[in-house]
């Protein structure tokens, strides 16, 4: 009798992913013996100051394990594949490459569908106070509003986490899940079930000025913005500080950065700051300069 691993491989699949939230599910089908016949990614684009030409995490876990990389859809339509994946990828995959697979594309989606549709469903479900977990759809011309072929909803301790904790989360357990799946969706016993359009939500297209925290405002709310604007935008606000030369110059204003804080009794305690063009440092030690929440 065959290892299932080595069974595992033979499904012939292709995957269209980006970032390293796709990479999370790579490395989940391939500890569970699903290899990628072909990686459909982006171009690789000019990154940081001295605009170095970078591949994506995607291309890069590829070229690791000897796979195929395209960056357009050539390769695909001549590749006929049993299903294709997509985590992530970035862009919306047109009709005439939906059909394509026997048993069509298969979404990897950190979110309760059709809760949290859109552009930001980890963001959101922290900002939101919303425990989340994971789907799996069948990919159809609309904004993740495909029929479900898999859920599952995931409890992540302590709440609420920070976005890399729960992207990392729920990108992996929606990996295990698809590999769960995959074999009983290629073979046609598990059907897919349309979505319950009536309750969906969505989230939104997150922009940079909304990491702006008003340290007046509810400290639980900037605790949830502060866990979920991690890394991308980041949350921030502004101090004064009191002039240090003579007369009557004004006071300097700061942007400041928020990097860390904690609730103790129902207030917000701030641990690491950031000054515009300074070094992190402790919320205390930043107070010392004299400066002061506008």
């Amino acid at each position: 009798m065959m290892n299932p691993r080595e069974k595992n491989k033979e499904i012939k699949f292709a995957f269209f992913g980006t970032s390293h939230i796709a990479v999370y599910v790579l490395d989940a089908l391939e500890a569970a013996g699903f290899i990628p016949n072909l990686i459909v990614t982006q171009t690789p684009k000019p990154y940081g100051r001295g605009l170095e030409i970078l591949p994506t995490e995607v291309e890069t876990w590829a070229r690791k394990r000897s796979i195929a990389v395209a960056y357009d859809f050539n390769e695909f339509e001549r590749a006929k594949s049993d299903v294709a994946i997509v985590a992530d990828y970035g862009k919306l995959i047109p009709k005439k490459l939906i059909d394509m697979p026997r048993r069509g594309f298969l979404n990897v989606h950190p979110s309760l569908l059709p809760r949290l549709r859109g552009a930001s469903p980890i963001r959101s479900a922290i900002l939101n106070d919303e425990r989340t977990g994971v789907s799996v759809m069948l990919v159809n011309e609309g904004m993740d509003e495909g029929p479900i072929v898999a859920q599952k909803k995931i409890d992540v301790a302590p709440w609420p986490p920070w976005n890399s904790k729960l992207e990392k989360t729920l990108m992996q357990e929606g990996g295990i899940l698809l590999a769960q799946i995959l074999p009983q969706w290629i073979s046609g016993y598990i059907d897919a079930h349309e979505q319950n359009h009536d309750i969906a939500t969505y989230s939104e297209k997150i922009k940079k000025e909304d990491g702006l925290l008003d340290l007046k405002d509810d400290p639980y709310k900037n605790l949830l913005k502060i866990r979920a604007y991690e890394g991308w935008p980041g949350t921030y606000t502004f101090f004064e500080r009191p002039s240090t030369s003579s007369g009557q110059a004004p006071a300097k204003r700061i942007r400041v950065g928020i990097i860390d804080a904690h609730m103790e009794t129902n207030r917000l305690i701030i641990d690491t700051v950031k000054p515009e063009g300074k070094r992190e440092m402790s919320y205390e030690e930043f107070l010392r300069s004299g400066a002061k929440p506008i």
